[in-house]
């Protein structure tokens, strides 16, 4: 059984999620409070498709294309460099872009990401495998 806000209602507050990231709006915990608020439970973002994937809690799932990063992702994946930009994202740095965060991720081999909102816990991926786990910030 679809959620009762499927699909208009998931994707009415996954779209201003959307665009709150891209442009900076939100933060990360707001973002995530809303998404899990209208039903969500997790999302994916592969930056070799351009592609996010949304997770209901019943198992429907909503696509969305993701705007480009800026380049292909690197074959060598550097746990630091994105341990590096996770900490910048997390600074409140006025300077912080999704954008600039989704290209220098790239360019360090990440792949893609899965962020889990039970599991509190976003675990990061590269081309071969490679995974870094980044817990929510308490």
């Amino acid at each position: 059984m679809k959620p009762t806000l499927w699909p208009t209602g998931p994707r009415q507050h996954r779209e201003p999620c959307g665009s709150a990231t891209h442009d900076g709006s939100l933060s990360f915990p707001a973002i995530v409070a809303r998404l899990i608020e209208v039903g969500f439970e997790a999302y994916a973002v592969d930056y070799r498709r351009g592609a996010q994937t949304f997770y209901m809690q019943d198992g429907a799932c909503l696509d969305l294309p993701l705007p480009a990063t800026g380049g292909a992702v690197a074959a060598n994946f550097d746990a630091a460099g994105i341990k590096s930009q996770i900490r910048w994202a997390q600074s409140g740095d006025p300077a912080y872009t999704y954008a600039q965060f989704s290209r220098h991720v790239a360019q360090a081999g990440c792949a893609g990401y899965l962020v889990s909102f039970p599991g509190r816990r976003v675990v990061y991926y590269g081309r071969t495998g490679e995974t870094l786990i980044e817990e929510f910030p308490q």
